[in-house]
């Protein structure tokens, strides 16, 4: 078989590439000058808008029949078989596909899918407002834990009386009095007027104003070493500690006597300053009060002011009172 035309001049028997060799070339073949490059090839362009669907009459008129002979290279597949037509345009045949405007297809899909493939999720809105209100509740728990501390702090340092918790100790006899031209016995512990004293080296009068013992009598001669005035309690409720109230009058120095409970002597001396600053021995207007933190038993105890060795006792005793527990008034 050589290259070329090779016996009978029939469009099957050409060797269509007979043109890329020397002999086809010697024997006239020629390239193809239409196709796609080759000869008997399918052309099936169209141009744009041309193909219709939805029946015979509109894909013929689409694809009119064009005249030419069989096997020509050339000519396109409908004119060497004009009987051909789409198989969506014959009965029976394939639905046409949907017909879609130019961009229609890309923007419906690029969005549909975008939106439902490629988009993302929104913020997570919930989980955000759930830790708002976390934080919110945690501030409204510390502002109440800071107001309850706030109050606990602020009862802090008032006694049982309402005053100001003294500072000193259970053992110091060195209290804070204030003056005072009134000392009356509250509360339902025992009071007593000097009358109810027994006195050792001592003795009573009535000749000083402003005594609030029955009578308007008092203590004196306490400035005498040895003397004391003693207080037999009755109906104390449990043991412990009481604050022990004493009314006096002093001028000019500042005294101090010994306190003694129970028959032992307490930890310090009973303060009995001129917290009325009276003057030049003015005891009428030396009227003032003092405290001292004992330690007490239930039932009956005893409570003595005395002067002993070192003491200053130049004072006008007036009453005795109790309290319970650690007050100033």
């Amino acid at each position: 078989m050589t290259p070329g035309n090779n016996g009978a001049s029939t469009p099957e028997d050409d060797d269509p590439f007979g043109y890329l060799y020397a002999d086809g070339q010697a024997n006239g073949a020629q390239p193809p000058s239409g196709g796609y490059g080759y000869p008997n090839s399918v052309n099936r362009v169209r141009p744009v808008g041309t193909r219709q669907y939805g029946g015979q009459a509109a894909a013929q008129q689409a694809a009119p029949p064009q005249q030419g002979a069989y096997g020509r290279p050339n000519a396109p597949y409908g004119a060497q078989n004009p009987h051909y037509a789409a198989p969506e345009t014959l009965p029976g045949g394939a639905p046409a596909a949907p017909h879609q405007q130019p961009g229609h297809g890309g923007g419906h899909g690029g969005g549909h899918g975008g939106g439902h493939g490629g988009g993302r999720r929104g913020p997570n809105t919930k989980g955000l407002l759930i830790g708002a209100i976390a934080v919110v509740a945690a501030v409204v728990i510390g502002i109440g834990i800071a107001m309850t501390s706030s109050g606990d702090d602020d009862d802090k340092g008032t006694d049982q009386a309402g005053g100001v918790t003294p500072t000193q100790s259970q053992s110091s006899g060195e209290p804070s009095p204030s003056a005072s031209g009134s000392a009356q016995s509250t509360g339902e512990l025992p009071t007593t007027d000097a009358a109810g004293l027994q006195l050792s080296g001592a003795s009573t009068a009535s000749d000083v104003e402003g005594a609030e013992s029955e009578g308007g009598t008092y203590v004196t001669g306490l400035d005498q070493s040895g003397a004391s005035a003693t207080w037999t309690v009755n109906g104390i409720p449990k043991a412990g500690v009481y604050t022990l109230f004493a009314r006096y009058s002093t001028a000019d120095a500042d005294q101090s006597m010994t306190l003694t409970i129970n028959g032992k002597e307490f930890g310090s001396k009973l303060n009995l300053g001129n917290f009325a600053h009276a003057k030049d021995g003015d005891y009428t207007k030396g009227w003032t009060q003092t405290y001292a933190y004992p330690s007490l038993n239930k039932g009956t105890n005893t409570i003595s002011v005395s002067c002993q060795d070192g003491d200053k006792c130049d004072i006008l005793l007036d009453q005795l009172w109790l309290k319970e527990g650690q007050v100033t008034s």
